[in-house]
């Protein structure tokens, strides 16, 4: 079984026929019949030719077929894309993959102006479809098969053997139950390019993702249309089309926060206020605390950056400052360490810590000040020279690469649901990771 072409257009009005079911008699209504091949009989499942005067019963199946109720029933009329359309037709079509069965229904709408399309659903995700009439052209890209139509590249996503395992009302084609093709998706969301392949023929169509309350508004179905479940395979990426203009407001962004990091850098004052050089012995017994000679930190209020170099060899040394305003007595207090060890192991030569340390402490008012210094180190070991240097108004790169952060958050939280949502788009693909295992069957 393959779709049809479109079907006629400008035509006339197509008469409703009715007649009875020839297998258990029960009324039949036939609304396009001079295009129907096949009908099957609502009440028994019956399939019956239509091309024959008589109906004649080509299948019967009674209780021995599981039945399907439609979402939208046959003979209900909408205005679907401004055009008034009938559903005729119901199938189901099954594919099985790993083993598991999955369900997909398809709703045939007649307009006798226009032909057929078609409404897909799976899982709460609706597809309008149509045929088409010419052939896209296959080949491959990135070592994957494509397809390609009026200037789109569509993605190979899953091939598989559908089997109708379900259908009821009238078919332009000749319909059977347990009818079989080769079906080929290609997707480039939200359309999706389909082939079907017989030992006759290959036909195309062309589906695009719609929602669900759409659907239920043109033929104002009652209650609400199920929820999709999961991600479709055309399914738009809902934050896909949000990423560029993430990154590009972020470049905006990142040219103005250079432009103010280079405009810091050159107007910061980064005076040296005060520096001294010192040693400590370890093992003196004493706490070898002094004070400095003050020191002026001038303008306005702002921060101080206390540098300290040591000549630490595997060793360390800690050093309590107390930073005292001289008229005022405000006190800033901080305890800075310097350790460097290295050596050489198995793997090569090793080294931890740094001979350098700074430390800065913000908004610090203009005056004279004066260092309060106590070194610390280990009981036993080599002297360590040390230095102190007192910067005013010093730049730094925390705030900015603070604000850096702060502006990667929205791009880069876009594209990780972008991704994630495009992640769980091709778990369900024939072009999955190796490590997905979709252990979950579904069959609406």
């Amino acid at each position: 079984m393959t779709r049809p072409a479109a079907g006629p257009r400008g035509a006339g009005p197509v008469k409703v026929r009715g007649l009875n079911c020839p297998s258990c008699g029960a009324a039949i209504q036939l609304r396009g019949f001079q295009y129907t091949q096949r009908v099957i009989c609502d009440s028994c499942c019956a399939v019956l030719d239509a091309q024959d005067p008589g109906y004649a019963v080509i299948q019967k199946f009674g209780e021995r077929m599981a039945r399907r109720t439609p979402l939208i029933p046959l003979g209900t009329r909408g205005r679907w894309k401004g055009e008034p359309w009938e559903v005729i037709g119901f199938q189901v079509r099954t594919i099985a993959v790993e083993g598991i069965q999955y369900s997909w229904h398809e709703y045939l709408l007649f307009n006798p102006y226009l032909g057929f399309r078609y409404l897909t659903q799976f899982d709460g995700h609706w597809c309008d479809v149509t045929a088409l009439r010419g052939l896209p052209e296959t080949g491959s890209a990135a070592g994957r098969p494509v397809a390609r139509w009026r200037d789109l590249e569509f993605r190979a996503f899953q091939t598989a053997r559908a089997v109708t395992t379900f259908a009821v009302g009238e078919f332009p084609w000749a319909v059977a139950v347990g009818d079989a093709v080769t079906a080929r998706d290609f997707v480039s969301p939200p359309l999706m390019l389909s082939s079907e392949t017989t030992d006759d023929e290959v036909t195309w169509s062309l589906g695009e993702y719609v929602s669900g309350a759409r659907v239920w508004e043109a033929f104002n179905l009652e209650d609400d249309a199920p929820a999709p479940q999961g991600v479709y395979a055309n399914q738009p990426n809902p934050v896909s089309g949000r990423v560029g203009a993430r990154w590009r407001t972020f470049a905006l962004l990142l040219a103005l926060l250079v432009a103010l990091f280079v405009l810091r850098q050159a107007t910061a004052a980064n005076a040296v206020a005060f520096s001294g050089a010192y040693r400590f012995t370890p093992g003196t017994g004493d706490t070898a605390a002094f004070v400095t000679e003050p020191f002026a930190l001038t303008g306005g209020t702002a921060n101080v950056v206390v540098r300290t170099t040591a000549t630490a060899d595997n060793s360390w040394i800690f050093v309590n400052y107390t930073l005292i305003n001289e008229e005022s007595g405000a006190v800033f207090e901080l305890g800075r360490e310097v350790s460097y060890y290295h050596g050489r192991d198995s793997d090569g030569a090793w080294s931890e810590g740094a001979r350098e340390d700074d430390a800065r402490i913000p908004a610090v008012p203009a005056g004279r000040w004066f260092l309060r210094i106590e070194p610390e180190g280990p009981p036993t070991g080599a002297t360590i020279d040390y230095a102190v240097q007192v910067r005013r108004d010093a730049p730094g790169a925390l705030p900015f690469g603070a604000a850096l952060v702060f502006l990667l958050l929205p791009p880069v939280v876009v594209s990780l649901r972008s991704a994630s949502f495009e992640g769980k788009r091709w778990a369900e693909s024939d072009y999955a990771p190796a490590s997905d295992n979709d252990s979950d069957g579904r069959d609406d």
